[in-house]
């Protein structure tokens, strides 16, 4: 195996547990929305995030030039409390299956957008499996039960879901281009750091300090989990897969999230899976093993390489 291949499958592993880890999000967040607003949730989890990201602010330099950090600070933006905000306020209005039957057209969005803006170009196999793994995801979440008494679903809550997706496309290719000359450690906890703050100037102003003193033990581990394994964990895994591997084809493993959020809903809340959700989960993996293995769509090389390569 070549280095080059290597890393392009160790960049689609760490995409893949990014994603898996996503998975559990919508999970975690109605944990805790059952004891607090979905901004004051959404404030601790970026809190949370940045005790495992604070640190890495003091063994890594920046090292941006003004253009940068401009760029930083627009993926920051859109990133945190743009994203989060409305998607758990979309999902304070909806159910986890149909939250996470709305982020199976998140492939799709990412494919589309990386062709139109970061030049990239999926193969028809690529397409293929695209589209196969985007239809497993509606079969998963559809397939999915909700437990009486757990809220209804609501087209306003889905569709706000829909638009975070949106906004997140362009948090994805800000931060790839971002990483494709620095550290994608730099980029997540920098990034991490100036969300967080938008955060909080918007949130605390707008709804106070979040609870404490009411906030069961449950909700602080849920809270604990969204921030350093949905948060912190997964945008280091993420960042850093996006310098091996094409968004484009990134975007297939992002429908690991349903499938995860499903098994939580199996295991956990003893939701009922039909066949249709088993069929879909079959399709996601399907797709993630042609992609990785078999699709020619490649990444696009970054400035240093690229200078390396002259130089050599």
């Amino acid at each position: 195996m070549t280095a080059q291949h290597k890393n392009r499958v160790l960049g689609f592993g760490a995409c893949a547990l990014a994603s898996s880890l996503w998975g559990c999000g919508f999970f975690f967040g109605k944990i805790a929305l059952r004891e607090m607003n979905f901004a004051h949730m959404v404030l601790y989890r970026f809190l949370f995030a940045m005790l495992v990201l604070g640190p890495l602010l003091v063994t890594h330099r920046p090292g941006l030039n003004p253009r940068e950090w401009r760029w930083l600070a627009m993926a920051s933006l859109l990133g945190v409390p743009l994203q989060f905000l409305m998607q758990f306020y979309g999902l304070s209005r909806t159910t986890v299956s149909h939250a996470s039957l709305m982020v199976g057209t998140m492939p799709v969005i990412l494919a589309v957008g990386a062709a139109a803006f970061a030049h990239e170009r999926m193969d028809a196999l690529g397409w293929l499996a695209l589209a196969g793994s985007t239809s497993g995801a509606a079969l998963i979440a559809s397939g999915g039960v909700a437990r009486a008494g757990s809220g209804q679903a609501s087209l306003a809550g889905d569709l706000l879901v829909v638009l975070s997706l949106m906004i997140a496309l362009f948090w994805v290719l800000l931060n790839k281009r971002l990483v494709a000359t620095h550290s994608p450690v730099v980029v997540t906890a920098y990034g991490t750091l100036l969300g967080t703050a938008m955060l909080a100037a918007w949130v605390m102003p707008r709804y106070g300090l979040p609870p404490v003193s009411t906030v069961s033990g449950r909700a602080w581990l849920a809270l604990l989990a969204s921030g350093v394994l949905c948060t912190a964990t997964t945008t280091l895994l993420w960042n850093w897969g996006m310098t091996q591997v094409p968004a484009s084809q990134a975007g297939v493993l992002l429908n690991m999230e349903p499938l995860i959020g499903s098994l939580l809903g199996v295991l956990v809340l003893r939701e009922h899976l039909g066949p249709s959700a088993w069929l879909g989960g079959a399709l996601i993996l399907t797709a993630a093993i042609t992609l990785t293995t078999n699709s020619t769509t490649r990444v696009k090389s970054s400035v240093a390489e690229s200078e390396r390569s002259r130089e050599g």
